[in-house]
């Protein structure tokens, strides 16, 4: 089930973003307040993937063994990679962010990653046991003018 919007719990939100904010401060870049924000930012993605019970490090081992690396493959910048520290969706639980240069960057980039024979076949081997993945929930994220990145 991929939900565009909604509403996530407050845990899942606060894990996301206090590492959102961990590695702006790492990856402050100095830039002048003058530039426009809108031909600068970037478009943010984060995803929130709920794993079917049981299957959250085999996940983890997909996205370690294949799909950050074809992520890149296909134009897309990993940001970072989290699990809520406690509470129940500490087991089940995968958020992370993806950056793109605008809109259509992303929407080629996806196109790609879903047709790579790769992926499909790391998909199919990872999945011979049932579908990792009971949930996704998609957030797209602009950077304010203010945020150390963009």
């Amino acid at each position: 089930m991929l939900r565009e919007v909604g509403s996530s719990t407050s845990l899942v939100w606060a894990a996301a973003l206090t590492g959102l904010v961990l590695l702006a401060a790492m990856a402050a870049r100095p830039r002048s307040h003058a530039q426009d924000p809108s031909q600068t930012a970037r478009l943010f993605e984060m995803r929130t993937y709920i794993a079917h019970d049981g299957k959250l490090e085999a996940l983890h081992r997909r996205f370690r063994e294949h799909t950050t690396r074809l992520f890149e493959k296909h134009g897309m910048t990993n940001i970072g990679y989290w699990v809520p520290a406690e509470g129940d969706e500490a087991a089940n639980t995968l958020i992370y962010i993806l950056a793109y240069p605008n809109r259509e960057a992303r929407e080629e980039a996806w196109k790609a990653f879903v047709n790579d024979p790769e992926w499909k076949a790391a998909k199919e081997a990872s999945e011979i046991d049932g579908p990792l993945v009971k949930s996704v929930e998609v957030k797209f994220l602009n950077p304010t003018d203010y945020s150390a990145i963009r």
